[in-house]
């Protein structure tokens, strides 16, 4: 029995099989320390300090420890402070790209309904505009325009200013048939500048177009002489612009009124025409066209046209404007109404346009034009001399008596 006892193993085995265990030990001990901040020379090996070496005196000892055999721990040194790269954003390619085994199709867009309904209401918006500009072009080929201003052109003479400034009220005022106000203009000027001529040709051409009914040429010494009593002039005017405004609304026109000699009428049929040019109105009293001759302001307009052909004055667009400023405070003395009127001032006639103004007068008369009679018959008139120019007293005024007397 003694001779089956177990043998017992020996110290030197025990050693050679605990040693690696104890090394594995150590390196986690020592990996965890270094793991919290700690360096390898800070703490002692376990081993070293249960046997009683809490010191290392010698240094040979300590720079074994730190180079191991087989292990190598490096201190821990700080991180270099390094900025952040950025990282470079990769170019997208603007073109697409399609697999090669594959066909090219475009992606699909998904449009809003929305935009259908936007075109269309687009669409809507200019016929509306290409129709308004139709019916526009349409109430001016109606009052014929275009010949109106040839025939201008061709019978009044060295009044460019003057047509254009009428041509342009007339278009703007016929283009449509709503208005606000009644247009009211005001031919201002010395007598035979062809004040009147104007108005004469105004009446033809709106006559032909519109018909008689449709236009009042109004003489206040023939209607409205000194033996016939106010009132009764005020009630004929009256009934007939009503008449005429009436009619003119039924065929859809603008009636033009035209009044000559308005400087010759009573205050109180002034006050009588002045309401119709008013706003608070009726539709139909609203679209009306009212030309009012007169040589209210004559004097101030040959001073102020002898002034800027004495100095050489090269903008006439401006002195027209500061004319018509100089007029108004002396025509709304006469009455009230003429500050809200478009007032068109007529210049002295050159010694030329008096000789077209002969020329015409004979050839309309059947008379041979003779340039040396002309002469002679122009030459008995009376002139301003200006910077080396003539202009007629009396312009063309006296024309047609001297070709009546050949």
């Amino acid at each position: 029995m003694e001779s089956r006892k177990t043998p017992v193993k020996s110290p030197q085995k025990l050693s050679l099989l605990y040693s690696p265990v104890r090394a594995v030990v150590r390196l986690r001990r020592t990996a965890h320390a270094f793991k919290k901040g700690y360096l390898p020379g800070d703490k002692l090996p376990q081993r070293q300090i249960s046997l009683g070496k809490g010191k290392l005196t010698n240094v040979s000892n300590q720079a074994s420890l730190n180079s191991s055999q087989y292990f190598t721990f490096d201190p821990a040194d700080p991180l270099p402070v390094t900025k952040p790269k950025r990282r470079k954003k990769k170019l997208r390619n603007p073109r697409v790209l399609y697999p090669e085994s594959s066909k090219k199709y475009l992606p699909t867009e998904h449009r809003s309904k929305a935009t259908k309904f936007l075109l269309l209401f687009v669409a809507i918006i200019c016929f509306q505009i290409l129709n308004a500009i139709e019916n526009l072009d349409d109430n001016l080929l109606k009052y014929d325009l275009d010949g109106l201003e040839k025939t201008m052109a061709r019978e009044v003479f060295g009044q460019p200013l003057v047509i254009e400034r009428v041509m342009g009220l007339l278009k703007d005022y016929l283009a449509t048939h709503v208005h606000n106000k009644p247009l009211v203009v005001s031919f201002n000027g010395p007598s035979g500048v062809g004040k009147s001529h104007l108005g004469w040709l105004l009446a033809k051409h709106f006559r032909s177009v519109m018909g008689a009914h449709s236009v009042l040429h109004y003489f206040t010494v023939h209607h409205c002489p000194i033996k016939t009593s106010v009132s009764t002039c005020q009630s004929e005017l009256s009934e007939t612009i009503g008449d005429m405004v009436a009619q003119a609304e039924v065929e859809e026109f603008i009636p033009v009124f035209i009044l000559d000699e308005v400087e010759f009428m009573p205050q109180t049929l002034l006050e009588t025409l002045g309401r119709f040019f008013q706003k608070n109105q009726t539709n139909e009293y609203l679209n009306a066209v009212y030309i009012l001759i007169s040589n209210l302001g004559g004097e101030e307009i040959t001073h102020n046209f002898l002034q800027n052909v004495s100095n050489n004055s090269s903008q006439p667009q401006k002195d027209l404007e500061q004319l018509q400023s100089a007029l108004r405070p002396i025509l709304s003395h006469v009455h009230p109404f003429w500050t809200g009127v478009e007032i068109v001032p007529f210049g002295l006639l050159e010694k030329a346009h008096i000789l077209s103004c002969f020329y015409e007068e004979m050839m309309s008369e059947g008379i041979y034009p003779n340039a040396t009679h002309i002469e002679r018959l122009a030459g008995q008139l009376s002139y301003y001399k200006k910077a080396g120019k003539e202009f007629g007293r009396t312009g063309c005024k006296p024309v047609v008596a001297k070709v009546n007397l050949l």
